[in-house]
């Protein structure tokens, strides 16, 4: 079902390393064509152009694409008491945590009458994606949201595909999470087009060119991310989710076979990576995979993705090998399944979120933990980061000198201008000083 990789008596290095296990082929160049074409239609033909693409890949055009807010008020008081208490639970928990990612502002005086305060603006206004597809993502809603709101912007619209299941509408649960959080500009249009509309805007609906376009999405969505960017900030280019896990022989083999699962079983792409230094327990994770693969109810769907080029078990001599491995792939999710987690993740550095211990599973991040479930994939965490309040901030340096400040510096604003063949940068400064 998985296959093995047995690095134990090699040393392979860092490149080496990244290649080891395949990810999944998602070639977001080779989508751009195609969403760049669906973003030129939505500009020229609008409202028209989201209709056809509703039909094509969506299963029909929804009625209205802009929602009224009725209906969304209607779904909130539609939501289940269940969904809506752990819903409330989860804004709670996320809002507490975001709050924690804004930057204070800070003063910096690097001479006497000379300081740069440091200060973080949240964009005007942003366009928030939802996917749909394979599932239901209210979850999404609220980590898109909720760091936006704590960022201090003013201004959210939300799109999400229209769903045949549900009369072409938007899926209940979907705009019941909007209504929760007091968004009621939600839009029923999906894909490309979606992402093109948010970044454009389409008078006829009233929907304002946004700021920053963020959430996840298929692989049309990420190229037109890629294709908007420039003209709109972006948050990531959203790839199949990942999930490592590094364990040692005091790991309960049923527990990481679980979590493995639970990340094959978002598509046939997804990357579920066990890395131990037990043979033992490697054998035991890959008798619990087949036992309760065979139980799950997306059973088709996680044995593909268990079984390709992008899932593995990988055996190394030690966990210090095992956290370079992890460095190298990057993964989305890291999860430590160790004697002593806290000791190994002061080892590893690259990964989107580290879930720390038997009882911290990606599934907790992904409702409940409080930390943010969009996250860098596809070795994307050696540089980039989750949706967070920072994502929706700008960092703004303000200048202020008085007239001995500048004074002070003036002779070196000349030497540095005049040796860059820019004089009058050193003119603007003496011209305050003539008498």
């Amino acid at each position: 079902m998985i296959q093995t990789i047995d690095l134990r008596g090699r040393r392979p290095t860092p490149g080496e390393l990244r290649a080891l296990v395949h990810r999944a082929e998602v070639d977001v160049s080779a989508a751009i064509p195609v969403a760049a074409d669906l973003i030129r239609d939505v500009r020229e033909r609008g409202t028209i152009a989201l209709d056809e693409q509703a039909d094509r890949f969506d299963g029909g055009r929804a009625s209205t694409i802009r929602v009224d807010p009725a209906a969304i008020t209607a779904a909130v008081a539609r939501l289940p008491k269940q969904i809506r208490a752990a819903l409330d639970e989860v804004v709670s928990r996320e809002q507490a945590a975001s709050r924690a990612q804004v930057p204070a502002p800070a003063v910096t005086r690097v001479a006497p009458g000379a300081q740069i305060t440091q200060r973080w603006q949240p964009v005007d206004r942003v366009g928030l994606y939802i996917p749909g597809g394979k599932a239901v993502y209210p979850s999404s809603v609220v980590m898109n949201v909720v760091p936006a709101q704590v960022a201090g912007v003013g201004s959210i619209a939300l799109a999400s595909p229209p769903q045949r299941d549900f009369e072409h509408g938007i899926h209940p649960l979907i705009l019941g999470a909007a209504g929760v959080l007091g968004v009621d500009e939600v839009y029923a249009m999906g894909g490309a087009g979606a992402i093109g509309a948010l970044a454009y805007g389409i008078p006829s609906l009233a929907l304002d060119p946004v700021d920053v376009v963020a959430g996840p999405g298929n692989v049309y969505v990420a190229a037109a991310k890629r294709v908007v960017q420039g003209d709109v900030g972006i948050d990531a280019e959203a790839g199949p989710s990942e999930v490592l896990v590094i364990a040692d022989a005091d790991a309960d083999p049923t527990v990481v076979a679980a979590d493995l699962i639970s990340q094959a079983e978002h598509d046939e792409s997804a990357a579920a990576v066990l890395v131990t230094d037990s043979p033992e327990l490697a054998d035991a994770v890959r008798a619990e995979l087949e036992r309760q693969v065979a139980q799950t109810s997306a059973r088709d769907r996680v044995v593909i993705a268990l079984g390709g080029p992008q899932s593995a078990i990988v055996l190394v001599d030690d966990l210090e090998t095992a956290a370079r491995v992890s460095d190298a792939y990057a993964p989305e999710h890291l999860e430590i399944q160790t004697a002593d987690p806290g000791a190994l993740l002061d080892r590893v550095s690259h990964a989107g979120a580290i879930f720390l211990g038997t009882y911290s599973p990606v599934s907790l991040g992904d409702y409940l933990a409080g930390s943010n479930h969009i996250l860098p994939t596809g070795g994307t965490a050696r540089f980039a980061a989750g949706i967070s309040a920072v994502t929706f901030l700008r960092p703004q340096q303000v200048v202020s000198y008085d007239a001995d400040a500048l004074r002070g510096v003036a002779h070196h604003i000349r030497a540095m201008s005049d040796a860059e063949h820019l004089p009058a940068h050193g003119d603007a400064v003496d011209a305050r000083f003539r008498a």
